[in-house]
């Protein structure tokens, strides 16, 4: 065979496989929005929802999937970057080195449902925090740690070594190349990562079921003392999540319209990620061009 037909051939599989992904994804997706679409209302957004008549919403499930993210993100984005940089810039080859990327591939490849009885038998039970949104958020913070390690020492060792070295030469120190030269040029692939990992706290369910619980308390909007019990930004509070909510009403669901409520929920969550991307995405690049005075982003 001619190497111009091979490669002929080698292309059109690749291209058929991944045009094959793209309509698999699409698919997906426009039949969860077209099943969900219709039910979704502000009514629906903003009600607590019912567990016998009809007519139930998701607004407390909305907004602690939702808080549960930011609290999520607090600590996920700190540990992550400084883990990263460390990796990337001051680790030194030996045992300790690789005994951490070992741990680090480890702990991304524990199921969910594992790490989430750790976070029952430790968080929960053991520290004393209970089923709450900040007992989830550590679980979650477990999850995306790895990858945000990974992305963060990824991104930093695909710095081009000669930025590095001219900002040596220009007699700055480490932290100052780390912070003005290597951060800016990392900043694109560490918001690929920081999607991702908010990706995953959207649509965990499992870990969540043990650790933030399966239930939330009324809720009084006015109280914004994140000390009150039914204060909406009290992290120490029990909280079901859009993600559980979900799986509560497919699988135990009493009222009428369980199968209706499911399918918005479904399309509100499905929504709320290609937002989140968007949005995202959007702020890499304002902020690169902040810190680069970069019109383009590469």
């Amino acid at each position: 065979m001619k190497p111009k037909t091979a490669d002929k051939i080698a292309t059109g599989v690749i291209v058929t496989f991944s045009l094959l992904i793209v309509a698999v994804l699409l698919g997906l997706l426009g039949f969860i929005l077209f099943r969900g679409l219709s039910h979704i209302s502000w009514s629906f957004l903003t009600s607590v929802p019912q567990t016998i008549r009809a007519g139930g919403g998701i607004g407390p499930q909305l907004f602690n999937s939702l808080f549960l993210l930011v609290l999520t993100l607090l600590i996920t984005i700190p540990l992550g970057l400084g883990a990263g940089i460390y990796m990337a810039e001051y680790a030194k080859p030996g045992k300790i080195t690789g005994t951490i990327r070992l741990v680090v591939e480890v702990l991304s490849s524990f199921p969910s449902i594992v790490v989430g009885l750790f976070g029952f038998l430790l968080i929960v039970n053991t520290f004393g925090f209970g089923f709450s949104l900040f007992s989830g958020a550590l679980v979650l913070t477990i999850f995306n740690l790895p990858l945000m390690v990974r992305v963060t020492e990824q991104a930093f060792r695909g710095v081009p070594k000669e930025q590095k070295e001219a900002g040596l030469a220009l007699g700055l120190s480490k932290w100052k190349i780390i912070t003005s030269v290597l951060l800016p040029v990392a900043l694109p692939s560490l918001v690929t990562g920081t999607v991702l990992a908010a990706g995953r706290v959207f649509g965990e369910a499992a870990a969540l079921l043990f650790t933030a619980g399966m239930s939330t308390p009324r809720l009084d909007f006015t109280d914004w003392n994140p000390l009150s019990p039914t204060s909406p930004i009290n992290p120490f509070r029990p909280a079901e999540t859009l993600a559980v909510h979900i799986w509560k009403i497919n699988s135990e669901g009493l009222a009428p319209d369980a199968a209706a409520i499911a399918a918005g929920a479904s399309a509100v969550l499905v929504i709320l990620v290609l937002i989140f991307n968007l949005l995202a995405r959007w702020l890499g690049r304002v902020v690169y061009r902040a810190l680069t005075a970069s019109k383009v982003m590469e």
